[in-house]
């Protein structure tokens, strides 16, 4: 039997409770952020908030938003897209266990960071955590290096590491 195809889609706010359950089964309970919050950030960036799905069933999201180089949103925190961004923040990837293999993070990531090229936006940020650094590494992004560490990176449970890419003009 083949896996089932899996779509790109914007998220829906109906599918709370199944990007919840990826968040609970991809985070310890320090890094699971509250629904409140989620929904918050899904309502503030909607066309940067996507999930991949088999069927009707969530099996990754991704969640960001145009921001500017050099701003972190803090874990638990809301988000605050920038009027003038030059910088697509990818705050949270995760993809459920069971979907594990099939290129979902990367083909999120890779969407998003696409149509944020397409847009304008000069670069692209993000906040490693987990030990995803090789993964990051994979799609182009680097350590930020010289520039010191923000305070925000200390809401983060455990390694917390800023990476930075450029984006190429489509």
């Amino acid at each position: 039997m083949q896996p089932q195809a899996i779509q790109l889609r914007p998220m829906r706010e109906q599918e709370l409770a199944a990007v919840l359950a990826v968040q609970a089964a991809c985070y310890p309970p320090a890094m699971q952020e509250p629904a409140a919050v989620v929904l918050a950030r899904l309502r503030a960036a909607p066309s940067t908030t996507l999930v991949a799905c088999a069927g009707d069933a969530v099996c990754a999201y991704l969640f960001a938003y145009p921001s500017l180089l050099g701003r972190v949103t803090p874990l638990d925190a809301p988000f605050a897209p920038a009027a003038a961004a030059d910088t697509l923040y990818l705050h949270d990837l995760a993809v459920a266990p069971q979907a594990l293999g099939r290129g979902l993070g990367r083909r999120l990531a890779q969407h998003l960071l696409d149509q944020a090229a397409g847009q304008g936006l000069r670069h692209a940020a993000l906040v490693s955590v987990q030990d995803t650094r090789r993964f990051w590494e994979g799609l182009g992004f680097e350590a930020e290096v010289g520039r010191p560490p923000c305070a925000a990176l200390a809401s983060y449970p455990g390694t917390a590491l800023y990476m930075t890419r450029a984006l190429t003009p489509c």
